[in-house]
């Protein structure tokens, strides 16, 4: 569901706010309607989306006003989850990570926008922020949920960019544990400051360093996977499995977006399994890659009535 539109932000690589215009939050009151709707229909997850969350309502003259609304959308009858997309780690502040680490029903996920962590390719993005913040960000955010999901995406060979500042992406993508990562190796966008940068790679070593930083990225989300076995996760039933050759029911973790950051097979459902749309507890018994392989709790008839 749509937060708001456009953005504020001047990053050299992106060309959204020129052809999408300034940021523009919707009404509270807007997304609220739209949600109890939502949920009258038999949606039981609602996922916010917009160019920058994080920058909700300070055109309506509340910055705080995302933490007042999450509390407010959680509460609808019927929803079972609330997710919020796309984080700016420069506008985190303390009491956005409180709600979403300690407000039932809202996901304590963060999707944070890193794009790097050398700081002089940072600077040359327009951004802000370094190795050392960004991992002390994480270790704020575990602090108060320890399961917490975090995804991130990243652009290597940026103009400029030096083997070392590839070396300190590596080194933080390797003390970060990320849930999901998305790689992309950069290339010139029209009406984009970093379009006229000198200094551009070469193709073949953009090409170089998005294999090498993607297999990385590889390796280290199922790690963090496989650090999630024996734990209990909250699995949204989205597939029963029914099709021929199918392993079985499927669902999504509240580290886990539509699409992106993997999925949840729910083992041992024979019978009368997990209706579609049910919250089931499961607890985490193998991996696969970064998907989750995971056992219901209590019995079967239990979960399929809910």
């Amino acid at each position: 569901m749509k937060l708001a539109s456009g953005c504020d932000r001047r990053c050299s690589f992106c060309a959204i706010p020129s052809f999408r215009g300034s940021f523009i939050s919707r009404r509270p009151s807007d997304v609220l309607s739209e949600t109890r709707w939502l949920a009258e229909q038999g949606v039981r997850e609602v996922m916010l989306v917009s160019e920058n969350n994080t920058s909700y309502g300070k055109d309506l003259g509340d910055i705080r006003l995302l933490e007042t609304l999450l509390p407010e959308l959680a509460a609808v009858d019927g929803i079972e989850r609330v997710r919020v997309s796309y984080l700016q780690p420069a506008e985190m502040r303390p009491d956005l990570i409180e709600v979403l680490t300690g407000t039932e029903k809202v996901a304590p996920y963060f999707d944070l926008s890193f794009q790097h962590s050398a700081p002089g390719v940072l600077r040359a993005m327009r951004r802000f922020g370094d190795t050392d913040s960004f991992l002390a960000l994480l270790d704020s955010v575990r602090a108060k949920a320890p399961a917490a999901g975090a995804r991130s995406n990243f652009i290597v060979g940026f103009p400029g960019e030096t083997e070392e500042d590839v070396a300190e992406l590596e080194r933080f993508l390797s003390a970060a544990r990320l849930d999901a990562v998305g790689v992309f190796g950069y290339s010139d966008e029209d009406g984009t400051e970093a379009a006229g940068y000198e200094a551009k790679h070469d193709p073949d070593v953009v090409a170089e360093r998005l294999e090498r930083i993607s297999r990385l990225a590889e390796e280290l989300t199922a790690q963090r996977a496989e650090e999630r076995l024996g734990e209990t996760v909250r699995v949204l039933v989205e597939d029963l499995g029914e099709e021929e050759g199918s392993d079985g029911p499927t669902g999504r973790a509240a580290h886990q977006a539509p699409e992106t950051d993997g999925q949840v097979l729910l083992t041992g459902t024979s019978g009368r399994g997990p209706a579609v749309g049910r919250m089931v507890e499961a607890k985490v018994v193998a991996t696969e890659g970064v998907d989750l392989v995971a056992e219901p709790l209590g019995t079967e008839s239990e979960e399929a009535t809910g």
